[in-house]
């Protein structure tokens, strides 16, 4: 945690140097390498509790360190870059990670239940959004993170939607939140429903949210409940691509409805494209095997370094003026997408 201090302290130092007449130019270096020292940190943090995760704590000690030493404008550059480039560029990078048609071809039995729950996510999300009086972009990164995987979700849609930081670190705790409480009762809740192996992985699969909370409910509940879980979450991750296409072009319409200009080739998600191809030469066989652990390990630590930056740019105030309304939203479609995915089930005669 000291270069964490350290960098918070040359932050406040810097502040006062410019009183005395000495001040080091904004730079994208600055906030990067402040981006570096919370992610480092974060990251070690996330191999401890691995429950949590580097992403979340990266989020979390970013806000900390914001909201009580406060981070001087020399920053400010380098923390737009990470908390935009660098994110799109470890979205990219999870590409490699993810071989599409043995996914495909293995979570086809789960893909009705995850078209219905992905339906009743953002149904759920949009209505109850209106209702509780949720911002447009903030309950729609709430719907797409509870709907699809996510933090990674959230990161995914961001460079489309533009949201506030603190709306995306709003977002991510409240889903953050859920996970915890889903690896706690839903192994509980499977047994005593007697749910099979198979029953209990679609469900873990399709209405938990990050990939580490899956595993964690699955394998606890039995070994080929966690294979099977962990398959139909990758299954599910795909479906993050046509999202953000789709994102993409309400972004479009929306704009030409507002009577603005609008640039397609600036708000088309290129990252997209680039994220199918890295997943194509994985598929393919064109990517080493060894290769593959140090593109994962970079993907996670570029998220984690965009994750700190939103987190340095997020004030809790603003955050403290939703009150709990986005958790009761979160709460909300938590709820609807956990309950849909047992009916489905329940009818196709899975569980």
């Amino acid at each position: 945690m000291s270069s964490v201090t350290d960098l918070s302290a040359a932050s406040t130092s810097l502040k006062a140097q410019g009183k005395s007449g000495f001040s080091l130019k904004p730079s994208r270096w600055w906030g990067f390498l402040l981006s570096v020292a919370v992610g480092v940190v974060a990251m070690g943090l996330g191999k401890l509790w691995p429950l949590i995760g580097g992403p979340v704590f990266a989020i979390v000690l970013g806000m900390v360190i914001r909201n009580s030493m406060g981070v001087a404008a020399v920053f400010q550059p380098g923390l737009r870059f990470s908390s935009k480039v660098l994110l799109q560029w470890s979205i990219i990078g999870l590409g490699f990670g993810l071989s599409l048609p043995q996914v495909m071809r293995t979570g086809m039995d789960s893909l009705a239940v995850t078209l219905v729950t992905l339906t009743v996510a953002f149904v759920t999300a949009m209505v109850l959004g209106r209702v509780l009086g949720i911002p447009s972009k903030l309950r729609t990164l709430i719907g797409v993170g509870t709907a699809i995987c996510g933090g990674s979700a959230i990161a995914a849609v961001t460079p489309i939607l533009k949201p506030e930081e603190h709306e995306t670190a709003l977002a991510i705790s409240t889903i953050f939140i859920f996970n915890i409480v889903a690896v706690l009762i839903f192994p509980l809740a499977g047994h005593m429903m007697n749910m099979s192996d198979a029953g209990f992985g679609v469900w873990a699969g399709t209405a938990i949210n990050d990939t580490s909370s899956v595993v964690a409910a699955g394998y606890s509940y039995s070994r080929q409940a966690g294979d099977h879980a962990t398959i139909v979450k990758l299954t599910r991750a795909t479906l993050i691509i046509p999202i953000c296409l789709i994102l993409a072009g309400l972004e479009m319409w929306r704009s030409r409805q507002a009577g603005r200009d609008f640039d397609l080739m600036r708000v088309f998600p290129w990252f997209i494209v680039w994220f199918m191809v890295a997943s194509g030469l994985r598929s393919l066989g064109w990517v080493p095997m060894e290769w593959l652990e140090p593109l994962r390990f970079m993907a996670e630590f570029l998220m984690v370094l965009a994750l700190a930056a939103i987190g340095l740019c997020s004030d809790l105030r603003v955050m403290a003026r939703a009150g709990a309304r986005p958790a009761l939203l979160g709460l909300g479609v938590w709820i609807a997408v956990a309950v849909s995915s047992l009916l489905v089930q329940r009818w196709i005669g899975v569980w």
